[in-house]
């Protein structure tokens, strides 16, 4: 589908800006109102961080926090946003935010009112490392970048009905959304590509639709296939009922050299692959799989895909600059 207007606007304000560089950095992209707080706005609660142990996903702990907004009354189920990486998504001082865009755009009636649930990587560790910060825990690869059902199981059979035991969250799917950054975007498309029963809304931004996954056979152990075979799956799958925002940079791990910026490991590909190249291969592959439906008359649904390529490398800027109108496009036709 077609850009909206507030994101033709965002795209065209990048070009305008690449080509005067001395209006914008290549890159940086600053953050909006909408993810800064506001006056009058009703603060929500954060709760956590809570350790989890996964039965699923054995032999790992991971933390979890629950956004809980102001406008929140039990007799009424929230919607969900769920998102990977969780410590970097709640950071104050990052460029994501998640909980303060969703604290200004329910207050505004821009999205319904959600429960987020944000999640770290899960850690092979009995507790969860105290002085991770904000970097990956160790077993963050081995869930995020395979082509498993094993996270989406997590969070339908476990995290999810947890969450249930507290809060009244809706199991209308229109008002669920999961999204990520990096591999954490590819998990939030597999989740969605493994249960569209439970997600069918993903926020992807700067996915990493690689090999990271793979794994060359041995023994009597099959090949496993990484990221990189999305597009194809698209291509030859039938269409999953799933809207997808796909947002990356032009110079995010590509072979390309980013305009005026010295080249550095965040914007040359790697063993794994080109980023932008394998995001520009997932729009391709999603428009692919309409056109071929819409030109033979298929019944059923079709990928509703957007998208916003800047110029930035693998940075949460770009992403983070845009995520309120992202979620303003994901719950566009739902009653706030």
């Amino acid at each position: 589908m077609k850009l909206l207007p507030w994101l033709f606007l965002c795209a065209l304000t990048g070009l305008i800006a690449q080509d005067n560089p001395s209006t914008r950095k290549v890159g940086s992209y600053p953050l909006t109102a909408d993810s800064l707080p506001q006056s009058g706005v009703p603060k929500g609660q954060l709760l956590g961080p809570y350790e989890w142990h996964s039965r699923i996903i054995r032999g790992t702990v991971r933390r979890y926090w629950v956004y809980v907004p102001a406008q929140y009354n039990p007799e009424k189920p929230a919607g969900l946003l769920v998102f990977q990486d969780g410590q970097r998504a709640l950071n104050p001082k990052g460029s994501l935010r998640v909980d303060q865009v969703m604290e200004n755009l329910i207050h505004k009636k821009q999205m319904p009112v959600c429960i987020g649930l944000f999640i770290t990587p899960g850690n092979l560790s009995e507790h969860y490392p105290e002085g991770l910060g904000m970097s990956n825990p160790d077993n963050r690869a081995q869930e995020y970048d395979v082509l498993s059902d094993d996270y989406a199981r997590m969070l339908k059979d476990e995290l999810i009905p947890e969450l249930k035991k507290t809060y009244a969250i809706t199991d209308d799917l229109e008002r669920r959304v999961i999204g990520g950054t990096s591999s954490g975007a590819i998990c939030a498309w597999t989740v969605a590509w493994e249960r569209p029963d439970q997600f069918r809304k993903v926020i992807s931004l700067i996915g990493s639709y690689t090999s990271i996954g793979y794994r060359p056979a041995r023994g009597n152990q099959p090949m496993l296939p990484g990221g990189d075979l999305y597009p194809t799956l698209i291509r030859k799958s039938p269409i999953k009922p799933i809207r997808v925002f796909l947002q990356d940079g032009t110079n995010d791990l590509s072979n390309s050299v980013p305009n005026g910026v010295t080249p550095d490991a965040w914007s040359l590909s790697n063993e794994h692959g080109s980023w932008h190249l394998a995001n520009l291969q997932m729009l391709s592959a999603l428009e692919y799989a309409n056109r071929v439906a819409d030109q033979r008359k298929q019944a059923g649904p079709r990928y509703d895909v957007a998208h916003a390529w800047g110029d930035g490398w693998h940075s949460d800027e770009h992403g983070g600059s845009i995520l309120p109108d992202i979620l303003r496009w994901m719950f566009r036709d739902v009653e706030p």
